[in-house]
């Protein structure tokens, strides 16, 4: 089994993305199954792109983007991506689309088929921080959540894909009195649980992951 696992670039000001730098640090291979870490770049479409050619290179038979969500207190896999791009700052490339569908023939919205609650429990269990999330945004992380979920819908429709959201790690936050943040350390192993999770459930479990609103 393969899992391609992605991180962003720094996006908005920032000189370090705990998502990327948490990508790299997880070991090569995680319950059995091959782990390829890629980087892609905060940018529409682009991203994508390079997804979509790593999925051609690999044949991977899971695909997980992992991006930062500051202000979050913990590890949050994503529950759902919508068909919009509306981006409240610009990308990497100074592209800022607004009130944009990314996929004219693609569905209002696309649900993650990874066992997101299997992996909240996973991380719990051993002590990550953790727990659903129902909105990706509508920046550069909900366009690839969504574009993987469109691939897989359109394209490669045993691939199971998703994707997770991590707070700043503490470097970040020196300077951002009452904000959260989690140590790398503590980012990576929640990843890798993540992965575990993923690989050994084929189904998800039933748990209780909602929100009142």
């Amino acid at each position: 089994m393969k899992v391609l696992i992605t991180g962003f670039d720094p996006f908005g000001g920032e000189k370090i993305n705990p998502a990327l730098e948490a990508v790299k640090k997880l070991p090569d291979t995680i319950a059995g199954a091959e782990v390829i870490k890629l980087e892609i770049p905060t940018v529409f479409r682009k991203s994508l792109e390079k997804i979509e050619e790593n999925i051609v290179k690999h044949n991977p038979d899971i695909v997980i983007s992992v991006g930062q969500a500051g202000g979050r207190f913990d590890v949050t896999p994503e529950r759902v991506a919508i068909n919009i791009d509306d981006a409240r700052i610009e990308d990497n490339e100074k592209n800022q689309p607004i009130d944009i569908t990314i996929f004219e023939d693609g569905q209002p919205a696309y649900f993650s088929n990874l066992p997101i609650k299997a992996m909240v429990k996973e991380m719990r269990e051993n002590g990550i921080p953790a727990s659903v999330s129902n909105t990706a945004g509508t920046f550069v992380c909900n366009h690839v959540m969504y574009g993987i979920l469109y691939m897989i819908d359109k394209k490669y429709p045993n691939i199971k894909g998703g994707f997770i959201h991590v707070p700043y790690i503490p470097s970040q936050v020196v300077c951002k009195p009452n904000t959260p943040s989690m140590a790398a350390a503590d980012i990576t192993k929640g990843l890798e649980l993540c992965i575990k999770a993923a690989v050994e459930n084929k189904e998800d479990i039933k748990a209780v992951g909602g929100e009142i609103c």
